[in-house]
């Protein structure tokens, strides 16, 4: 009996958190679409792979090039055939698994170091400030695309040396953020409270200084995101990146690209894609930025409550 009452209230308290932000979403119609669409794009990089894999490397070469918008061979050639006879439909929800756990691992990896080396320099020495931060201007001394252009052509091209290059060249960008927000927040008066306290320097940063630093960090990573599925498309496009029989969707735009004057859909598919994903990603950044800010998400709530209310009085 205490465990169900104990459940139930957990579940009350929870509840009121979601529904200002499920609100908030739905306010926001273009971040509610950009939210569903990566919710889709995620649904096929879980299970499309253990569903479609064999149908996306099942070759026909009777029907290479099909055009789209034609069922006669199935369902999944709606959106044509590639110059194996393959299936594109299939294999653009097959290639966005690579696709985005190339960029998802590398977003993590790098906003991860860079958050910690972020926390450190802001909390920590002047002179480990100084080491941290001259390590970050190395890394930002070279262009992030070529760096990693040269690392990829020392090193076999695969899932884990992407991830690992991409996440280097973007370390700075977190930790830069980080100790920017760190030595602004480690003046204020509840930090200073929490040292009278007592309090251990781990607990002040994972306690009261984490949680500030977080949100901020979370716009950052979804527009990171969207730069990072950029930069691996043109590493792939490039000739560097993930190789056959593996495919992401910018191999399969360079892929189609000998064919753009006879087979547009072969490099035309997964550029858009590409692109509606990065549009998603950007939408739905915009919306965090506000819905994430306490001095800004009035906007949102204000508006969602308001409509309630009209609809209570009718």
């Amino acid at each position: 009996m205490i465990e169900t009452l104990s459940n139930a209230d957990q579940a009350s308290r929870t509840s009121p958190r979601l529904l200002p932000a499920v609100r908030m979403l739905w306010r926001d119609k273009f971040a509610l679409a950009a939210a569903i669409f990566l919710l889709v794009a995620a649904g096929c990089a879980i299970f499309g792979h253990t569903f479609l894999s064999d149908a996306a490397s099942s070759q026909n070469l009777r029907g290479r090039n099909s055009p789209p918008f034609s069922v006669e061979q199935g369902w999944l050639f709606i959106l044509g055939a590639d110059a194996l006879g393959r299936p594109l439909l299939a294999r653009i929800i097959v290639a966005a698994r690579n696709t985005l756990m190339i960029a998802g691992g590398a977003v993590l990896c790098s906003m991860a170091v860079g958050a910690a080396l972020g926390l450190v320099a802001g909390y920590t020495s002047k002179f480990v400030s100084q080491v941290i931060m001259r390590l970050a201007d190395v890394i930002m001394s070279f262009p992030s695309l070529l760096l990693a252009v040269i690392v990829l052509y020392m090193l076999p091209p695969s899932v884990t040396n992407l991830v690992i290059v991409l996440a280097i060249t973007r370390i700075p960008v977190y930790l830069r953020t980080t100790r920017a927000e760190v030595l602004e927040i480690r003046e204020r008066m509840f930090v200073q409270a929490a040292k009278v306290m007592g309090a251990s320097h781990l607990r002040i940063i994972f306690r009261h200084i984490l949680p500030i630093v977080a949100p901020t960090l979370l716009t950052i990573a979804t527009l990171d995101f969207a730069f990072v599925m950029l930069a691996e498309s043109s590493l792939s496009f490039l000739g560097i990146g993930i190789q056959p029989p593996d495919i992401t969707w910018g191999l399969m735009v360079s892929q189609g690209r000998p064919y753009l004057s006879t087979a547009w859909w072969l490099a035309f598919w997964p550029g858009l894609a590409i692109i509606l994903t990065t549009l998603s990603l950007n939408l739905l950044s915009n919306w965090m930025r506000v819905a994430l800010d306490p001095v800004q998400r009035w906007r949102l709530e204000g508006t969602s409550q308001n409509n309630s209310a009209e609809t209570a009085n009718d």
